[in-house]
């Protein structure tokens, strides 16, 4: 990390924390210097970054100073409140007609669950392919078979290793994207007419996923900041046969809630004390923006019960495909499951992976990524302030690349999507989260996409129409 940003990072915990409040002036430029030990240039680049991620704001002959958080004046949502009972699921239909909308690249991406390719190093990463390509060894089609390639195996343990959990690379499973880490888990755990337990709102691909097995459901409430509810889940294990619980616990899509650590600890031995399994889906912890990653449930599971999915999709390699599940006790299973599905993972992909992970920056290209994601949901949440109009809830989240955001009762978010498409945006109504259709006024949107011109008119004509609604 440069000084510069180790400079903003330090002063942004400050900020966070509480310590420099909105409003208080920051230390001047040549005051920061003598503190820092550091250059005029060190702390003005500093001070420009702090001022992107929406935190400072520059005044006139005044210096520097903490700006009121964007979205501040918004309240967020309140704990979710599904029915609690066990919901045979159909689901499918409804969600791909929802998505069918957001192919259209001429369509303003704020429904899409993807970020723009553009923030990924997709040029290197094409270098390392080619070379796996043209060195592929014959024999690592065999021998990279289930569960996968051990060299990027290794480097996927280091990772979890220099993030405080002994993950074995023997219980890693290599997978064709987390989607499949999630359904490899469930078929492991489960049988059709089985009871899961997940979240709401939960991502509609768990859901689908959980159809598609023939599995019932049960919505265990959460909040958008603090994620799931032990009390209920509880309560829910208590009058449930639930065989396994499906929850996202850093940066949750849709909410971005992320479960604080005492919290997580918590779910952990109550999990451990009724013997059900976690499946952690864990695509967006590399997506911080803070100073510190975001601990994950797997280095607190002394038991084997976490089964951990991930994939470098969202933090590296969009299009590639290629994920990961750390399955403790039932990593012989997962692979047995991913031998009777798919097979393998594409080889080539595997070994270029690996190669990048151990020489190519993956560092310094996650530290880009997310100071870039961090400005673009300021630049979001501005224009949302600027354009929405009153009575909106906001969860603001402290990584991933999405807004849940609560309109009025009155309004409806599927009519909004339609009227929004018909305007060339797409937008994320939240009845897709939810196994009974729930948060018909509620809306996801997507900030990893670089903000401008197109997506500040988009925010207004969405305004618009949301004024429209309530009108």
């Amino acid at each position: 990390m440069t000084l510069y940003q180790d400079i903003a990072d330090r002063t942004a915990a400050l900020i966070a924390d509480g310590v420099l409040r909105p409003g208080e002036r920051l230390p001047s430029v040549r005051q920061a210097c003598r503190r820092h030990g550091v250059s005029p240039v060190t702390v003005t680049q500093a001070y420009h970054l702090l001022e992107s991620r929406g935190l400072i704001e520059a005044r006139p002959k005044s210096g520097y100073f903490v700006r009121a958080r964007l979205g501040h004046g918004l309240p967020e949502p309140a704990m979710s409140d599904p029915v609690g009972e066990a919901t045979a699921l159909q689901v499918s239909d409804f969600i791909f007609q929802i998505l069918d909308s957001v192919r259209d690249p001429a369509i303003v991406p704020l429904g899409s669950s993807f970020p723009s390719p553009d923030l990924y190093p997709l040029d290197k990463l094409g270098r390392f392919l080619a070379g796996a390509g043209r060195k592929l060894a014959p024999l690592s089609t065999v021998t990279d078979l289930p569960p996968g390639n051990e060299e990027l195996r290794r480097q996927i343990a280091l990772r979890y290793l220099a993030q405080g959990a002994a993950v074995s690379p023997q219980e890693i499973v290599i997978t064709s994207g987390a989607l499949e880490g999630i359904n490899l888990c469930l078929q492991a755990l489960t049988r059709p007419g089985d009871l899961i337990a997940v979240e709401s709102p939960t991502f509609y691909a768990g859901l689908q996923a959980s159809e598609r097995l023939g599995l019932k459901v049960v919505e265990i409430p959460s909040h958008p900041r603090e994620g799931v509810s032990l009390d209920a889940l509880a309560g829910a294990l208590r009058r449930h046969p639930v065989k396994a619980c499906l929850f996202m616990l850093n940066f949750s899509n849709p909410t971005g809630s992320r479960v604080p650590d005492e919290n997580r600890r918590a779910l952990v031995e109550l999990l451990r004390r009724h013997q059900v399994p976690l499946i952690e889906d864990d695509v967006y912890a590399e997506l911080y923006f803070g100073r510190d990653a975001p601990a994950a449930a797997k280095a607190l599971d002394a038991d084997g019960l976490v089964l951990h999915v991930s994939s470098f999709s969202k933090c590296l390699a969009p299009g590639y495909r290629v994920g990961w599940v750390a399955a403790g006790r039932h990593a012989r299973e997962v692979q047995r499951q991913k031998f009777s599905t798919s097979l393998a993972t594409a080889v080539p992909l595997q070994v270029a992976l690996a190669g990048y992970m151990k020489r190519g920056g993956f560092d310094a290209h996650l530290r880009s990524l997310r100071r870039q994601l961090a400005e673009q949901e300021a630049m979001l949440v501005a224009g949302i302030e600027r354009h929405f109009p009153p009575g909106i809830r906001l969860a603001r989240p402290d990584g991933g690349y999405f807004l849940w955001l609560e309109l009025p009762p009155q309004a409806d978010g599927l009519r909004l999507h339609q009227q929004a498409l018909a305007c060339g945006i797409s937008i994320a109504p939240g009845p897709i989260f939810s196994a009974t259709r729930e948060f018909r006024n509620y809306l996801r949107l997507n900030f990893g996409h670089p903000a401008g011109a197109r997506q500040d008119e988009a925010l207004r004509t969405l305004g618009a129409l949301i004024g429209q609604q309530l009108a």
